[in-house]
C-alpha cells in the first residue's frame, strides 16, 4: 500500500521522527496530527429549517489551500434521515454560496452567490433561486453593487434585500408569486444608507436604521488619496425609521440627540420595539468600548412613545427580549449592574413595573437565549467548567438548572418558526458538527440527537491524544483546573516534556473541544503533554476566580500555572528539565510574565503580549477592564500600579530564549509593545526572534501566516527543548504549496441538482 503524501506531509511540518507513539499509529492505519490538518477543517455554518421542519440547509466553508482562501457551498439534509441523507446543491470550485434561506411556502430557497461576479469586483454577490428536488440555480437580481442582505416577508409575499455602495445602500423587493419573472423595485429611497432593517410581525412595515448624514467629502477625499486615518474619528448619530410596504412611506421613530440606535428587537405582537441606545461622545470613550456606557429603550409603535428602560454607568446591557406573549421583557447585565460582575437576567412586565433580578446562587453568567413558549423558562448557553452546556432559568422563581451534561462544547438555538432545536457540538475527538433535537426533553439524551453533518471524516484516520480535564491545588489552596492532552501512545511512568498553552482574555477559558489550545494535538503527535490551564481571571468557574485577580493580575494567576506544572512533575508525567511556554494575548501577558520570573522553561512563544502597562493602556482599543486589573482607576493617578505588574520592569530576569509574534496592526495590543520586548531581550543578550504579520486585526488573519507561526513556534521549541538542530527554512513551509492531489483519483464532474452528469 503506497503511504499517501499527507503523512510525509505531516511528517515535515511537525518535526516528527517514526518514535514508538508514531509507528503504534501507523499499525492502526492512523497518522499523527499535523498544522494543515488544522488548516485543512472544514465548517459549517447558517442552518435554515425549512417551514415544515422536515429538510434542513447549511453552507460548508471548505479551504483551498493553494488559493490561500475558504469557499463555501449548500447542503440539504433531511432531519430524519441525518447525515446519510445529505446532498450537495451547488458546486462551485472557486466561488462562494452561502446563507441560504427558504421560502416561506417551503417551495425553494434563496443563496447568496458570487459565482458571476466581475473580475472587478470578485466579492460581489447575487441572489439565486434553487428548488430542494433539484435543478439549477437561477439568478433573481442584477444589482449594480452586489446584494448584502435579504429576508423573506413573514407572510411569505415580499423578498426584500439590501444593495448598493456602502454610502448609498437602500431597500429593495420582489414579490415572491412574480418572483422568477418581475425586476426588482427599489422600495427606499432614504437620503443617507440603510444599514440593518427588519420586517414588522404583520409584514406591514420594514423597520431601518441609517444614519442621520453622509460625510461626502470625507470619502471623497479618500477617492483623491487623502488617505489620513483619524484616530475615534466622529460618525453621525443612526436613528431608527420605518418604512410602510402600502403607501411607501418613511417614518421617523427616533430623533434623540444624545445617543445612535442599535440591536433593534420587535415583539412578536408588533407593539414594542426595544433597542440600545449607543451615547455620543467620542472624547470619553473608544468606539470598542462605547457599548458598556449604552443603555436599553422601550418604543410604543402606536404612540411613539420611548421609555428609557436603564441608566448605567460603565454597565453594557444585553439586546432587550420579548417573551413569546410579548407580555415580558428581558435583558442580561452584570450582578447588581456593578463591573464585570456575574451576568443577570432582569425581568419586568413590558407595560412598566420593577424589574425583578433572575439567576441568583448560580455562580456563572446567566442571559437569554430562547424563551419556552408559556415565558416560564429561558434557556441560555454558558461555559461551565471545562465544558459548555445549556441550562434553564425559571422566570418565576428565578432558579437555573443545567439542562445538558456532556464532556465537551454545546450551544443549542430553536428556529423560531418550527421550534426545532438545533445543536453545534464538539468533543475533543470531533471538530464541531450540527445535530437536531424535537424537544428540551430530548436534549439532555444523545439518543435523543439527530446528527446532521459530519463534515470532517478525515479526523478519523488521524492519531490524537487523550484529552480530559486535570484539577490541582494551588499555592492558596484552591482547586485549579485545566485541560491536558497526552501525547498519542502515551506509555504510564514514562516523563514527557510538556508544552504550557495560556488562553487569552484572560476572561475566557479552555475546553474539552477539538484540537484545544494553541494545536494541541499536533504537539501530542510529537511527542509532547500540553496543558491548558484555566488560571485565575479565567470564566467558567465562578465570579470570584473571574475577579479575584482584579487589583492583583499576575500574582495568583502565575501560581495557579506554575502549580499546575508541579502538579504534572509529580504524577510522573512531565520531564521537568525540558518545558516550553506560549500564548496569545492574555496568554501573550502571561508568558511575558513567565519569561520574567523563572527561568524554568527552556523555550517562549509569546503572541501579542504586553510589557508596559503604562504605554499599554494609550496604546490599546480597550481602557477599562486594564483600570478593573490594576487598581481601578487610569495610569495618570497612579503609574506605580501598571508599572509593578509590567514585566518590562523585571526585564533584567530575563533568560530563556523567547520567539515573538505579532499582528502589524494590532488595535489590541498593538506592536510596539512587542517592539519594546524585542529589543530588551536583544540589548539583554537573550536569544530571541521577532516575527510580524501583515493584518489589522487582533489574530492572525490569512491561514498561511497562521501556518507560519504554527511552524516556527514548534521548531523553537524542538530546538530548545529537544536541542534540534536548526531552527526555521522556508522551503517547510514552500513544499506545502505542492499540488498534494496528484495521488488521488480525479472526482467526477457534478451539476448543481446533486447527481453526475446526464443523470
Amino acid at each position: 500500500m503506497k503511504t499517501p503524501r499527507s503523512f510525509w506531509l505531516a511528517v515535515t511540518l511537525t518535526g516528527l521522527a517514526l518514535t514508538g507513539f508514531a509507528t503504534a499509529a501507523l499499525a492502526q492505519n492512523k497518522r499523527p496530527m499535523s498544522f494543515m490538518d488544522a488548516q485543512e477543517i472544514r465548517n459549517a455554518s447558517a442552518p435554515a429549517i425549512s417551514p415544515d421542519g422536515k429538510w434542513g440547509l447549511y453552507s460548508l466553508s471548505v479551504p483551498d489551500w493553494k488559493a490561500a482562501k475558504r469557499f463555501t457551498d449548500i447542503y440539504l439534509v433531511s432531519l430524519d434521515g441525518g447525515v446519510a441523507s445529505t446532498r450537495q446543491m451547488t458546486f462551485t470550485k472557486d466561488k462562494n454560496e452561502g446563507v441560504a434561506r427558504w421560502s416561506r411556502d417551503g417551495k425553494f430557497f434563496v443563496f447568496l452567490s458570487d459565482r458571476e461576479a466581475p473580475a472587478s469586483n470578485a466579492a460581489q454577490s447575487q441572489l439565486y433561486l434553487m428548488r430542494p428536488d433539484g435543478g439549477e440555480a437561477r439568478k433573481i437580481t442584477e444589482a449594480k453593487d452586489g446584494v448584502n442582505g435579504f429576508a423573506f416577508s413573514k407572510d411569505g409575499k415580499w423578498l426584500v434585500f439590501s444593495a448598493g455602495k456602502s454610502d448609498d445602500q437602500q431597500l429593495w423587493g420582489l414579490p415572491v408569486a412574480e418572483i422568477e419573472t418581475a425586476k426588482p423595485k427599489q422600495l427606499t429611497k432614504h437620503a443617507t444608507p440603510v444599514a440593518s432593517w427588519q420586517f414588522s410581525p404583520d409584514s406591514k412595515r420594514i423597520y431601518f436604521v441609517a444614519p442621520d448624514s453622509v460625510n461626502k467629502d470625507d470619502k471623497e477625499r479618500i477617492e483623491k488619496k487623502f488617505t489620513v486615518r483619524i484616530r475615534n474619528e466622529e460618525s453621525p448619530l443612526s436613528h431608527l425609521w420605518a418604512f410602510d410596504l402600502d403607501t411607501n412611506k418613511e417614518a421617523r421613530l427616533t430623533s434623540a440627540p444624545e445617543y445612535s440606535v442599535t440591536n433593534v428587537t420587535v415583539s412578536k405582537d408588533g407593539k414594542w420595539i426595544g433597542f440600545t441606545g449607543m451615547p455620543k461622545d467620542r472624547y470619553q470613550r473608544t468606539v470598542t468600548e462605547s457599548f458598556i456606557y449604552a443603555d436599553l429603550y422601550l418604543l410604543d409603535t402606536a404612540s411613539g412613545k420611548i421609555e428609557r428602560l436603564t441608566e448605567n454607568k460603565e454597565i453594557g446591557e444585553s439586546s432587550l427580549s420579548f417573551s413569546p406573549d410579548g407580555k415580558w421583557i428581558a435583558f442580561s447585565a452584570s450582578d447588581n449592574f456593578e463591573y464585570f460582575r456575574n451576568g443577570r437576567v432582569f425581568l419586568r412586565p413590558v407595560s412598566g413595573g420593577q424589574w425583578k433580578e433572575l439567576g441568583d446562587g448560580f455562580d456563572g453568567d446567566v442571559s437569554v437565549g430562547f424563551w419556552s413558549e408559556d415565558g416560564k423558562t429561558i434557556y441560555f448557553n454558558e461555559g461551565w467548567r471545562a465544558t459548555s452546556q445549556l441550562f434553564a432559568l425559571s422566570t418565576d422563581t428565578g432558579k437555573v438548572a443545567p439542562v445538558t451534561n456532556e464532556k465537551g462544547v454545546l450551544s443549542v438555538v430553536q428556529d423560531e418558526d418550527t421550534k426545532t432545536l438545533v445543536l453545534n457540538f464538539s468533543d475533543s475527538q470531533m471538530p464541531s458538527n450540527y445535530f437536531v433535537a424535537t424537544s428540551v426533553a430530548a436534549l439532555g439524551n444523545r439518543a435523543g440527537w439527530k446528527q446532521l453533518t459530519d463534515i470532517n471524516p478525515q479526523i478519523k484516520n488521524i492519531a490524537l491524544g487523550e484529552t480530559e480535564a486535570v484539577q490541582w491545588k494551588s499555592s492558596d489552596g484552591k482547586m485549579v483546573e485545566g485541560v491536558l492532552v497526552k501525547p498519542v501512545g502515551y506509555e504510564r511512568g514514562k516523563r514527557y516534556p510538556l508544552i504550557v498553552q495560556i488562553h487569552g482574555g484572560p476572561a475566557g477559558a479552555d475546553v474539552l473541544r477539538f484540537n484545544p489550545g494553541y494545536g494541541a494535538q499536533t504537539y501530542a503527535g510529537a511527542g509532547y503533554v500540553v496543558l491548558c490551564p484555566n488560571y485565575r481571571g479565567s470564566t467558567n468557574y465562578g465570579e470570584r476566580h473571574k475577579m479575584e485577580i482584579g487589583g492583583d493580575y499576575f500574582r495568583q494567576g502565575y501560581d495557579d500555572i506554575m502549580t499546575g506544572v508541579d502538579h504534572l512533575i509529580a504524577q510522573g508525567l512531565v520531564d521537568g528539565d525540558k518545558m516550553g511556554a506560549m500564548g496569545w494575548s492574555a496568554g501573550g501577558h502571561w508568558s511575558n510574565w513567565i519569561l520574567t520570573h523563572t527561568d524554568r522553561f527552556k523555550a517562549i512563544s509569546s503572541g501579542a503580549g504586553a510589557v508596559n502597562w503604562i504605554s499599554m493602556y494609550a496604546q490599546s482599543d480597550v481602557q477599562r477592564n486594564r483600570e478593573f486589573y490594576y487598581g481601578g482607576k487610569p495610569p495618570y493617578e497612579d503609574f506605580s500600579k501598571y508599572w509593578d505588574v509590567s514585566p518590562l520592569k523585571f526585564i533584567k530576569n530575563a533568560k530563556t530564549p523567547t520567539l515573538i509574534h505579532v499582528v502589524d496592526g494590532d488595535p489590541r495590543v498593538p506592536r510596539p509593545q512587542s517592539e519594546e520586548l524585542h529589543m530588551a531581550l536583544r540589548k539583554l543578550g537573550v536569544p530571541t526572534e521577532f516575527m510580524v504579520y501583515p493584518g489589522n486585526t487582533h489574530g492572525i488573519p490569512d491561514p498561511r501566516n497562521q501556518l507560519v507561526k504554527a511552524v516556527a513556534e514548534f521548531n523553537w521549541f524542538e530546538k530548545y527543548i529537544r536541542g534540534k538542530q536548526g531552527w526555521f527554512e522556508w522551503k517547510e513551509l514552500l513544499k506545502t504549496l505542492q499540488d498534494e492531489k496528484a495521488d488521488e483519483p480525479k472526482a467526477e464532474k457534478k451539476t448543481e441538482a446533486g447527481g453526475q452528469d446526464g443523470q
